[in-house]
């Protein structure tokens, strides 16, 4: 089967990991103390804490005990690369659920556009009133309220759940992280090109199981301009990827180099999870499988009018996805 740069057909590569992964591929288990002291080192260098009272949610009363209580983690994937690095927008984001008792984990994609009131309170005259979702992350930065906490705080607001944590990773971090972990095998369903974030070339996917390095990863999970994205949209391919890098990461045969995939983390990723957090939910969690993790998604339409274009979510739908993710939160 040809798949990809059109010149190329990797065999599939048999180099895995000796250990699971949960969490965007941020919460690392240790294998024998050498790397579960570098985990715990990254984690320490990736830490990075919202400016919040006690560290917790306005909308818990109480601290989470994680590991013990069920708990939700904003993953963010932050395209960064047109501001120097700087600000940005958070393109992707997925809600994690995890109850370490029933073991049950959820995953809900948010579509990048979906209309949100960002108040004047937090981010002033300049930057308030209507905007797509992916865009709180930015008036978070230029406002200077906080990127990654105006983008948990929308979240918040959008679904009615306290989001005890987040995990930030940008493009150079995601495309390093795949290479580093030799690849990620994913079962394509429609055939679809998008260009190479890198040399602007384009990349073809066929149909079926594909082995994926980073930059193909990449265009797999940004593709949102191409007719197929009605059928097989930019969140469905998101959520899949990243249950099949779970999967990928599970049948380990050969120790990784955990030094190089150390470094991408420190460089590429930030994070609120304590390194005793994130051992926590690995003691828990210790063999993560796709097959646990129930995809949720929000359901509405975006209708054609002048202006910007919004995702305007199905309210029935959004109050009913509401209750469920409480539910799993126990709340």
């Amino acid at each position: 089967m040809k798949n990809r740069l059109a010149h190329r057909r990797k065999k599939k590569r048999k180099k895995k990991i000796l250990f699971s992964v949960s969490v965007l591929l941020l919460v690392i288990v240790g294998i024998g103390s050498y790397l579960g002291y570098q985990v715990f080192n990254t984690a320490k260098q990736s830490y990075s804490e919202l400016d919040r009272d006690n560290d917790i949610s306005e909308l818990r009363e109480t601290k989470v005990d994680i590991g013990e209580e069920p708990i939700s983690i904003l993953l963010l994937g932050i395209e960064n690369y047109s501001s120097d690095g700087k600000g940005g927008r958070a393109d992707t984001q997925i809600v994690l659920t995890l109850d370490p008792v029933s073991k049950n984990v959820t995953m809900t994609s948010i579509p990048r556009d979906t209309k949100v009131e960002v108040p004047i309170e937090k981010v002033g005259e300049e930057y308030d009133g209507s905007h797509k979702i992916n865009a709180a992350y930015t008036y978070g930065y230029l406002s200077d309220y906080g990127a990654k906490k105006l983008a948990v705080e929308t979240v918040e607001d959008l679904l009615n759940i306290p989001i005890d944590r987040y995990v930030a990773v940008d493009f150079d971090g995601f495309h390093d992280i795949v290479d580093a972990i030799g690849g990620v095998e994913v079962d394509v369903k429609y055939p679809f090109w998008e260009k190479n974030y890198y040399s602007n070339d384009r990349i073809y996917f066929d149909e079926g199981i594909t082995e994926m390095n980073g930059e193909e990863a990449l265009a797999f999970v940004r593709m949102r301009k191409r007719d197929i994205n009605t059928v097989y949209s930019r969140e469905e391919r998101q959520r899949q990827f990243i249950k099949a890098t779970v999967d990928e990461m599970k049948s380990g045969d050969t120790i990784f180099e955990i030094n190089k995939i150390s470094n991408v983390l420190k460089n590429n990723v930030e994070t609120n999870l304590t390194p005793g957090e994130i051992l926590a939910l690995q003691r828990e969690f210790p063999s993560l499988s796709s097959t646990v993790i129930e995809t949720k998604e929000i359901k509405g339409t975006t209708p054609d009018v002048s202006g910007p274009s919004y995702f305007i979510p199905d309210l029935d739908q959004l109050e009913l996805l509401k209750s469920e993710l409480r539910e799993a939160l126990n709340l």
